[in-house]
């Protein structure tokens, strides 16, 4: 997997990722519907259980102390 992959997922798997982003589109304004907010909510935890499912966690920390140890 590539670096740019590899750092997008481990930063799709914190919880702080969603509230800063939550958080800058609240700061410009944005103002969603409650029913389009309810909507949105369901699909990113769909979207984060779905990333969870796939991502093979070992495989992914066996690669980062790889690169660390390098």
């Amino acid at each position: 997997m590539n670096k740019i992959a590899e750092t997008v997922l481990k930063y799709l798997n914190q919880a702080s990722t969603y509230k800063g982003l939550f958080s800058v589109l609240a700061a410009f304004g944005v103002v969603l519907k409650p029913e389009l907010a309810d909507a949105i909510i369901a699909c990113a935890l769909g979207v984060i259980g779905l990333i969870n499912v796939i991502v093979d966690e070992h495989e992914v920390k066996q690669t980062l102390k790889t690169e660390a140890e390098s």
